[in-house]
């Protein structure tokens, strides 16, 4: 029966999740908070003019946007997140202007009872929706006004003479028609968190998101009900997956290894020669990307400095951290596409012509696009371009993961499918051949390839002036579907199709088996995109269909165990096979931190109550460092080795280094989010549940003396994972050696592609 086949449940998942996903961005671009064109006092005095709020929006992504403090809960964790920030300090402003109109020093200083009064009159007064019937004219008190301006005088100082705590430097934006449109901009969207939706009385157009207790910003009960689903959700595909796997063979088959490595025959084409180059650009990438994140790390305890170096000046934290994301991103798709130029060959029996041509441009357009988009992103964040459109192509796009401009944008989605066309072309002579027995998992490999072209045009989703709800949107279909989604189904592929070369698995089991998993993980994992989105000004439904189906990513992960025991297995086989043990440990640890990263850590901030109070705060890193490098970059590293392997199949390692790495890599990531993320992260919730989600961002919760040591405590594990990092490095750099073969090796005339 066709329901039975793996290929056709996958299809029907892959159609009817892009159904669901699509039909949510009409409702979230149809549904999000409005923008007013002006904004003005109840006396017709223009607060706010037509335009200044997009302006806003502008200057804070030229900025840096999201990697200095965050809106919506969305972005860097050192700065405050504007919308909270403002929508307490705009409450506070009007609480003591109203207890001074009844006779009291502040709002403090008032009795319990008329504290309670005035605070029922503040959320009266923010709450209401007062755009004017018929316009697009936003009415706000005398008081409100008076507010934005003391709040603006607030952000000009912040901005121009900078602040240690959240790591701004002095001059980050001087300029005061920018700083005027900036707080506009942070106004709007502290406005769309606390303002009623007209259809949904008592509930914000971010579904009351942040906790904000002085305006009654609480959990709405359509987050309560959602997260008790999901939980039901999770228990019920837990227990249907461990049926469906004890009444079915969806299992790749281990065979008995040939007694050679079938690789010693193998002889390298001239394009896998030159996409050895690529790995080398791999390290020096992951080794950038570290040294970054430990300057980023120590900008949040030391401020604007680096053990008393003052780097704030020209290399300040919001370039730190874009580049740090950013590069991480690159090393770990470099590795991936680099692991499908050298495997391409081998599957079609050879090079086509001016493959290795087409190698050389394709690693030639990626210095390009790395180099030139943190070029842009620098000169964007110290203010060198004259204008933003010329910002919006070349600099800073203030999104996060996406930081890159436009024109750079555009670049690496032709990049992508330049690396298509080459992958393409050359197995294109494996589908001419009727009896072979790898098609199936070949068709998977060409179409998770081209998916990982076409998702990444996602990024082009949002344009210059894009409404930040929908922004949002496109922006997480590249995070979530392109980074978690598609690569990961890529890079299983890669790893069967050399399992199965190496002899190790049965091609036609080993097909349904992948192809099966890809069913089943995607069935969570695209509409799961929607998990991010809860508190982004989206609807209502986006939480009931979020957090259902991220529950569902969690399942296959139930699995994890069978499958890590599976690759120590055949890591622990004798003769030949013993020497692809270490490529196949990282392919272990990969297990492990799926488990754990992307598993305990992602189920952790998933679901909407958690995601409430925790989006946003130290419990996100947890999950992202764990899950991107602990999934992502790990299955980059084991992707490398055996490319480095197959390369060279006959030849002596020397281990030592890439022992060490394993270890310092795993304990140094594993003590970096333990002991340091996880604690801070923890603590922060428990203060936006007790006091309010601006005092968990904020300086004067954040510079505690217990707060300031557990960051410092970070310090262990960045060190011992940086050292791994290096040891890492410098086993890539002995590979550079003349080659010491193995003593049992013996050269042949018969060669095939490696």
């Amino acid at each position: 029966m066709k329901w039975k086949n793996p290929w056709f449940a996958l299809l029907i998942v892959i159609i009817c999740s892009f159904v669901v996903l699509l039909y949510a961005g009409q409702r979230i671009a149809d549904e999000a908070a409005p923008i007013p064109d002006r904004v003005v006092t109840d006396h017709g005095d223009v607060v706010i003019d037509q335009g200044e709020i997009a302006l806003g929006q502008n200057v804070w992504q030229a900025m840096g946007g999201m990697e200095v403090g965050s809106i919506w809960g969305h972005g860097s964790y050192t700065a405050p997140d504007w919308t909270a920030d403002y929508l307490h300090r705009e409450s506070m402003l009007l609480l003591h202007r109203h207890a001074r109109a009844e006779g009291k020093a502040s709002y403090d200083a008032s009795p319990p009872e008329l504290q309670a009064a005035l605070r029922e009159r503040l959320r009266a007064e923010l709450r209401s929706n007062q755009v004017a019937d018929g316009t697009q004219v936003l009415v706000i008190s005398e008081g409100r006004a008076e507010a934005f301006r003391a709040l603006e005088a607030h952000y000009a100082d912040v901005f121009t003479q900078g602040r240690g705590d959240y790591a701004i430097p002095a001059g980050a934006q001087s300029d005061p028609a920018k700083l005027h449109a900036l707080t506009a901009f942070f106004f709007w969207s502290s406005w769309a968190a606390v303002t009623d939706r007209p259809s949904t009385p008592g509930i914000s157009y971010t579904s009351n998101w942040p906790h904000e207790p002085l305006v009654q910003n609480t959990i709405t009960g359509e987050s309560l009900i959602w997260t008790g689903v999901s939980i039901i959700i999770l228990l019920a595909g837990i227990a249907a997956l461990v049926w469906w796997r004890q009444t079915t063979k969806e299992e790749a088959v281990d065979v008995e290894p040939p007694p050679d490595d079938p690789l010693l025959k193998a002889k390298l084409t001239p394009s896998q020669r030159v996409t050895l180059l690529y790995f080398g650009v791999v390290s020096l990438l992951f080794i950038a990307q570290i040294a970054m994140g430990v300057v980023t790390a120590h900008y949040g305890v030391e401020g604007n400095g680096f053990y008393g170096i003052d780097l704030a000046g020209y290399l300040p934290y919001v370039i730190t951290r874009t580049w740090h994301t950013q590069l991480g991103i690159f090393w770990i798709a470099t590795a991936w596409l680099a692991a499908g130029l050298f495997v391409a060959p081998s599957i079609g029996d050879g090079d086509p012509p001016y493959q290795r041509a087409g190698v050389i441009v394709l690693l030639g357009a990626l210095v390009v696009v790395v180099f030139g988009s943190m070029a842009g992103e620098w000169m964007s964040v110290m203010h060198q371009f004259s204008d933003d459109t010329t910002r919006f192509y070349l600099g800073h796009s203030g999104y996060e993961y996406i930081d890159l401009g436009r024109a750079f944008q555009i670049g690496l989605l032709v990049g992508l499918f330049l690396w298509v066309g080459l992958v393409l072309r050359a197995v294109w002579p494996a589908f001419k051949r009727k009896d072979d027995s790898t098609r199936g998992l070949l068709l998977l490999f060409v179409l998770s390839a081209l998916a990982i072209a076409g998702f990444y045009g996602a990024a082009l989703g949002y344009g210059h002036h894009t409404h930040l709800s929908v922004a949002e949107y496109w922006r997480w279909w590249v995070v979530h579907l392109w980074v978690e989604g598609f690569f990961e189904v890529f890079a299983t592929v890669v790893f069967a199709f050399l399992f199965a070369r190496l002899g190790l698995l049965e091609p036609k089991s080993t097909e349904r088996a992948v192809v099966a998993a890809a069913a089943i993980f995607l069935t969570g994992g695209i509409i799961g995109t929607l998990h991010h989105l809860y508190y982004s000004g989206t609807p209502q439904m986006v939480a009931a269909w979020g957090a259902s189906f991220s529950a569902l990513e969690v399942v296959p992960l139930v699995l994890i165990g069978h499958e890590a025991w599976e690759h120590l297995r055949l890591s622990r086989r004798s003769g030949w096979v013993s020497k692809y043990r270490y490529p196949i440990y990282f392919f272990l640890s990969v297990s492990f931190w799926n488990a754990i990263g992307a598993g305990l850590f992602g189920f952790m901030i998933n679901p909407p109550v958690a995601l409430y109070y925790m989006q946003g705060l130290n419990t996100t890193p947890v999950h992202g460092h764990a899950a991107l490098f602990g999934v992502y970059g790990m299955l980059g590293l084991a992707l490398l080795l055996f490319c480095a392997r197959a390369a060279a199949p006959d030849r002596v390692w020397n281990e030592k280094p890439l022992k060490a790495s394993f270890w310092l890599l795993n304990i140094g990531l594993f003590a970096m989010v333990v002991f340091s993320l996880l604690p801070v992260g923890l603590l922060q919730t428990q203060a936006s549940v007790e006091v309010g989600y601006w005092y968990a961002r904020s300086a004067e919760f954040m510079q505690t003396p217990l707060m300031t040591a557990l960051r410092w405590a970070r310090v262990l594990g960045d060190t011992l994972f940086a050292a791994g990092a290096v040891a890492f490095v410098y086993f890539t750099l002995t590979l550079l050696r003349p080659a010491r073969p193995a003593a049992n090796s013996e050269p042949t005339a018969d060669s095939t592609p490696a």
